[in-house]
């Protein structure tokens, strides 16, 4: 791209985003030539940080009137490639949008800005009673914005389902600059289910500045169970197992033993470092279903050549595990 127009289009971000909001520069921009996939893009001529819808619209109409590609980018922590540029484009971070802007308890929706952290949101919501139910294993570092444009999952969405089920309504500056809302709070909302097309289209239609989202209650009881297998399809075979006599865990995780071992070395939560493969499961209800459910489980864990099943003990152990299984790309 020629030299004048890239100064030119700097220019006009600096202008509507302000010296503070624009990032110009190889030393500056490098990094965002990647994200936690293997791929490695170019370098962008700017990376933009708004803080704000109508500065998000003025990037997209100064790429418009240039004819400069926009790539947007969350946290970075996707494993797709979806954040990194291809061409000498313009990266819009939203990490500086990333404010709680309210939670209405009655309707179960909050509003928040692309920005916020998944887990920041569900630590906000916690003392309402409530919890945002995805929760992929960059929990602790991916936006909310980064979820809906990838309808991420977790270990949780096996019951719950993925970011689709949980957003209701996006705010959204189209590729033409104008601002929409798809979606809506209402129970019935008319027309085309947009939303349902936005949400996990990789930033293709547009880019997320709001979203509401469907607030889950937190339940009343929880039971977290680690069942050994010395054999790898044996793990596999009780997943079904456990599904067919008609339970369908809040979680159902397997991890084969090399993972297994390198995540206790790594978290030493009380993983077995020589097992074939672990299964965590999670039932989440009443403490009457829980601990009904728990013995069922384990009978059919047992049935399915589990060598041993194992039930936290408590809060500390069970967030112990979880917090080892949600670190596996780390570990």
């Amino acid at each position: 791209m020629d030299d004048g127009i890239e100064r030119a289009v700097v220019d006009e971000l600096i202008g509507a985003l302000g010296p503070d909001g624009v990032r110009v520069g190889d030393a500056a921009c490098r990094l965002y030539r990647r994200d936690a996939s293997t791929y490695v893009g170019v370098v962008p001529m700017a990376v933009c940080l708004p803080s704000s819808t109508d500065q998000v619209a003025a990037i997209v109409v100064i790429a418009n009137r240039h004819g400069v590609a926009v790539v947007t980018r969350g946290a970075g922590t996707g494993l797709a490639g979806g954040a990194v540029p291809l061409s000498r484009s313009i990266v819009v971070s939203t990490t500086r949008m990333n404010h709680i802007v309210s939670v209405e308890v009655a309707d179960r929706v909050a509003w928040v800005e692309p920005g916020v952290l998944n887990l920041d949101l569900t630590r906000y919501l916690a003392p309402f009673g409530f919890c945002f139910a995805p929760d992929p294993s960059s929990q602790q570092a991916c936006t909310i914005g980064g979820n809906v444009a990838n309808n991420s999952g977790g270990p949780h969405c096996l019951s719950e389902g993925v970011t689709s089920a949980h957003v209701v309504a996006v705010e959204v500056v189209l590729p033409d600059g104008d601002i929409v809302m798809l979606g809506g709070v209402e129970a019935d909302v008319a027309g085309y289910d947009l939303r349902g097309l936005f949400v996990g289209s990789e930033g293709t239609m547009g880019i997320a500045t709001r979203v509401a989202v469907r607030l889950t209650p937190l339940p009343p009881s929880v039971r977290t169970l680690l069942a050994i297998f010395d054999h790898l399809d044996r793990a596999a075979s009780a997943v079904s197992a456990v599904i067919a006599v008609g339970i369908v865990p809040a979680a159902l995780e397997m991890i084969d033993g090399p993972l297994a071992a390198v995540l206790e070395d790594y978290a030493h939560a009380g993983f077995p470092r020589d097992a074939a493969a672990v299964l965590m499961v999670e039932i989440e209800g009443t403490a009457a279903s829980t601990a009904e459910q728990a013995d069922r489980v384990t009978d059919v864990l047992t049935e399915a050549g589990s060598v041993s099943v194992r039930v936290a003990e408590d809060a500390a152990e069970r967030a112990g595990w979880w917090k080892a299984r949600k670190a596996a790309f780390g570990a």
